[in-house]
C-alpha cells in the first residue's frame, strides 16, 4: 500500500506542477497579447493628426478682374481714391 500512495502523491505533485507550468505560460502569452494590443492602440493614437488649418484662399480670378476694372475706373477719374480703396477692401475681405 505504501508504494501506491507514493505513486499517487507523486502523480498529484507532478500533475499539479505541469498544470501550474501550463497556466504560467498561458498567462505570459495573455500578457504579451495585451501589451501588443496596447502598443497597437498607442501607435494608432500617435498617428492621429490635428485638422489642418483652413487654407487662406485669398482673392480668386473673379476678384482680381473686379479690382482691375476698379483700377481702370480710378485711372479714368470715375472713382475717387477713397471710393477705390473702400471697394478694393470689400473685394479682398
Amino acid at each position: 500500500m505504501g508504494m501506491m500512495r507514493r505513486r499517487m502523491r507523486r502523480r498529484l505533485i507532478v500533475g499539479g506542477a505541469a498544470a501550474g507550468a501550463v497556466a504560467y505560460h498561458e498567462g505570459k502569452k495573455h500578457g504579451r497579447r495585451a501589451e501588443e494590443g496596447d502598443q497597437a492602440q498607442n501607435a494608432e493614437q500617435a498617428t492621429e493628426y490635428a485638422p489642418a488649418p483652413p487654407a487662406n484662399a485669398g482673392p480668386d480670378a473673379a476678384d482680381l478682374d473686379q479690382i482691375e476694372k476698379l483700377a481702370n475706373l480710378h485711372e479714368s477719374g470715375a472713382l475717387t481714391d477713397e471710393e477705390f480703396a473702400s471697394a478694393k477692401a470689400k473685394l479682398l475681405a
